[in-house]
């Protein structure tokens, strides 16, 4: 049986903001809550998928890979919109141009994509 996907559900203080976070500064189109106030909630950009679940599941600071077409270009997408950027993109030896994004509750986003 094929798998279908996978979506991450990180740790949030504040769900809410954390939808703000990902649609504002790091380009997200599409975000969904659930419960009042707001316990559970998530975003979407293409094929990937993010939920925030408030302060019960995950921990804060995971780690999540996404693979973007042009890291340069959304590198410069999202410094324009004041996203916490911890390091501009790079080649690495695993052959990816990667760079590292932090979010409101302390997780990395290692944003690349692959090269020669």
């Amino acid at each position: 049986m094929p798998f279908e996907s996978v979506v991450p559900i990180l740790y949030s203080t504040d769900v809410k903001k954390s939808i703000a976070y990902y649609i504002e500064q790091l380009a997200f189109d599409d975000q969904w809550t659930w419960d009042e106030p707001t316990t559970f909630g998530g975003v979407s950009k293409d094929c990937v998928r993010l939920f925030f679940c408030l302060n019960y599941q995950g921990n804060p600071g995971t780690w999540i890979a996404i693979n973007v077409d042009n890291v340069d270009e959304y590198y410069e997408t999202i410094k324009a919109r004041g996203a916490t950027i911890l390091s501009a993109p790079e080649d690495k030896e695993w052959f990816m141009r990667e760079m590292l994004v932090e979010d409101p509750n302390g997780h990395i986003i290692r944003f690349g994509h692959g090269i020669e």
